[in-house]
């Protein structure tokens, strides 16, 4: 029998969800903080747009159906919804109090143990989301090395300093966005040729659809040693996934910086840089 195509016309009903949406038109601007998430991003009349809950690799939306989230919450569910020891332990510490005036034991114990699984970890920064600490790795960048030029290859958040290279750079201004620089995944000649006495940073996701060509990395960083430029990890997708330690650990490549969000707490607003202590040090007092 030849192979055929058969198309799928039991579309499950959204009325909910479209009402739901209509309700948001007149109060959200835009719909969704999060683009990836928009109904932008699937076919219109037909996938859901608001989800109500979710049980491992499931979800259900406000009508009723279920489906499976190939998408992890747009990644960061990297264990399946309300995996019992992550709920768990938020349940209890809800009840001892979230927010307090001074510092809490828990980050003390959550640094020693990022320590412990992540190669370059000579010192922890911990943060809210994962444009906090890309913004704060170059920031840092800049300020240990003096220089102001970044090069990035990815998505790295919404901060002024990498959406101003995107369509979305509205209200960035012309000398911000003259500072970021794009560059091609695995092209190690033609980085080299760009880097110069100016760049700060080099920053990029280690890998997301294509792999990295034998040596490429290790390149780069050498690379980037040369030129006295500090490479950064955006480890978003790999940190603590293709490894315990990321892409630092799977490919044997230690980046200056590394940075990790949602993903790492199962979704919740947690993030993480990493990096040299001679670096992080301005942390403490210039940055």
């Amino acid at each position: 029998m030849p192979n055929g195509i058969q198309f799928n016309e039991n579309y499950p009903d959204i009325t909910v969800s479209d009402a739901y949406y209509e309700r948001a038109l007149g109060v959200q601007k835009p719909i969704t903080q999060t683009l990836a998430k928009g109904p932008g991003q699937f076919t219109k009349g037909v996938a859901p747009k608001y989800l109500q809950r979710g049980s491992g690799s499931h979800v259900w939306d406000v009508d009723g159906n279920e489906f499976i989230d190939f998408n992890s919450a747009i990644g960061p569910i990297s264990l399946g919804y309300c995996y019992p020891a992550v709920d768990e332990a938020i349940k209890e510490q809800l009840e001892s109090g979230i927010t307090f005036s001074l510092m809490h034991p828990l980050e003390v114990e959550l640094c020693e143990l990022i320590q412990d699984v992540i190669p370059n970890a000579e010192a922890v920064k911990i943060s809210k989301t994962g444009a906090d600490v890309c913004s704060a790795a170059v920031r840092v960048a800049r300020a240990f090395t003096g220089r102001e030029k970044v090069f990035c290859c990815g998505y790295h958040g919404w901060h002024d300093w990498y959406i101003g290279i995107t369509s979305r750079n509205a209200g960035i201004p012309e000398a911000i966005q003259n500072m970021t620089y794009t560059f091609e995944y695995n092209d190690i000649e033609s980085i080299k040729a760009a880097l110069d006495e100016d760049v700060a940073a080099l920053i990029l996701e280690p890998f997301i659809f294509e792999a990295p060509k034998p040596g490429f990395l290790q390149e780069l960083a050498e690379a980037c040693r040369e030129n006295g430029t500090l490479l950064i990890f955006d480890e978003m997708w790999t940190g603590f996934r293709i490894a315990i330690g990321g892409a630092q650990e799977y490919f044997d490549v230690k980046p200056d910086l590394a940075v990790y969000s949602k993903a790492c707490a199962n979704g919740m607003p947690s993030a993480l840089l990493t990096g040299r202590a001679d670096v992080m040090e301005l942390f403490n007092s210039d940055v």
